[in-house]
């Protein structure tokens, strides 16, 4: 059995070499349909790690503050339709947050953003202008997940007393101090000079956005030297008793609330930011991205199979007389079918692993356009090799039946 599997295996390439245009756009089908499942399924997968590293980066056990819920609109929509605009979180409420809030299971720590796509020089360099100043304090590299790679983290000695100390991102490193340590160098930023104190270790992209490109400075210190700008303040806290959390996050509400004056009655005029809702919300979007990676192959899969098993049945109408001759020196209907069979399997094998290849080529491109993670899909790639076997046997199996109940007598007639 196992010789006439090979023999039928050869005769398959044998016929596929007889007629290339029509195995060429055979594959080609099979290919594109595997392309895109397999793509598809490996964007997702990218994305999916982007989430789960980004959650990593947030912490586990951390909710925060800010304007608006998750900070990705600007204004939301009042129940009655009406557009929600939350005030700023101003500076006296983060401070005053933070004095209030004196829990002995949870971290604060404040920050801003106190300017984006900002030039950075030192005596002989400049940098394109594409960094973010982040006005800090010492909690902040603790309670958001940042390690220091070089060098030290911010003290209170140092945000208090204001010092000119700047902890960096490691993309000013690659573009300003290639072949030398940026430590103990001076940075110009808006004109005022920074001592390098720390380099933060490389953080992969999360959520679509570099953690490398910021530069940390004493918070007091940013408020000075950005006075014109009107910050919204972001306030984060790290629970260190996981069993505390949702009672340190309700105590917070209260005190956040009480510090923007709210009645019992008015909803929060502020977001707040859960990490455990986050990870629900981004599971969600992950399966969902699955489902519809799903989906697309698999329409493209079916069109395929339709396409192959239309080709294949030509090409049974082609090869009526070689049919003929077959089963009149002895082939049975069995080995006709098997024929006939294992021809499109090769072929759909063949086509699967071109689709395969390019799929995860089209996969790593586009995690490296949308920066971010890429890791090989085994999963779409097992996935892949059994829609092929599926495939071969929904396109493969009608036309090795049709082929094998051709009489002997009326395919060597045909012409």
């Amino acid at each position: 059995m196992i010789k006439i599997i090979f023999e039928n295996i050869r005769m398959a390439f044998a016929s596929i070499k007889s007629q290339k245009i029509r195995a060429l756009i055979t594959l080609l089908i099979i290919a594109f349909g595997i392309m895109a499942l397999v793509g598809t399924l490996t964007v997702v997968k990218g994305i999916d790690n982007n989430f789960s590293s980004g959650l990593q980066s947030l912490g586990s056990n951390k909710f925060s503050f800010r304007r608006y819920e998750n900070n990705f609109l600007q204004g939301r929509r009042h129940p009655r339709g009406r557009k929600k605009i939350n005030p700023k979180i101003s500076y006296r409420q983060a401070v005053e947050f933070k004095k209030r809030f004196k829990e002995p299971d949870a971290i604060v720590a404040l920050s801003f953003v106190a300017a984006r796509n900002t030039e950075v020089k030192t005596d002989t360099k400049k940098s394109d202008p594409k960094y973010t100043i982040v006005g800090v304090d010492a909690n902040f590299l603790p309670v958001n997940a940042f390690e220091i790679n070089e060098g030290r983290a911010f003290t209170e000695n140092d945000i208090e007393d204001n010092h000119h100390f700047a902890i960096i991102g490691t993309d000013l490193v690659k573009e300003l101090f290639k072949k030398t340590t940026p430590l103990q160098k001076e940075i110009i930023i808006n004109g005022n000079r920074f001592k390098i104190i720390g380099v933060l270790k490389n953080k992969q992209a999360t959520f679509g956005g570099s953690e490398n490109n910021r530069i940390l400075i004493p918070f007091n210190l940013a408020r000075s030297m950005f006075a014109k700008i009107q910050p919204n303040y972001t306030i984060n806290v790290a629970v260190t008793d996981k069993n505390k959390y949702d009672i340190l996050v309700s105590k917070a509400i209260a005190v956040m609330r009480n510090i923007r004056k709210l009645k019992p009655v008015q909803p929060n005029n502020f977001g707040v930011n859960r990490s455990d809702k986050l990870a629900a919300e981004l599971k969600k979007v992950s399966q969902s991205l699955t489902m519809f990676a799903f989906i697309i192959g698999l329409i493209t899969i079916l069109g395929s199979s339709i396409a192959l098993m239309n080709i294949m049945l030509v090409s049974v109408t082609e090869r009526t007389r070689e049919i003929g001759v077959r089963k009149a020196l002895g082939a049975n209907r069995i080995l006709i079918m098997l024929q006939f069979f294992i021809e499109t399997l090769t072929i759909t094998f063949l086509g699967g692993v071109v689709g395969i290849i390019f799929g995860i080529l089209i996969g790593f491109g586009v995690s490296r356009l949308m920066h971010i993670p890429f890791s090989m899909p085994w999963n779409a790639i097992s996935v892949a090799f059994f829609v092929i076997f599926v495939v071969a046997i929904i396109s493969g199996l009608y036309p090795a039946f049709k082929a094998s109940k051709l009489d002997p007598i009326q395919a060597l007639r045909y012409e």
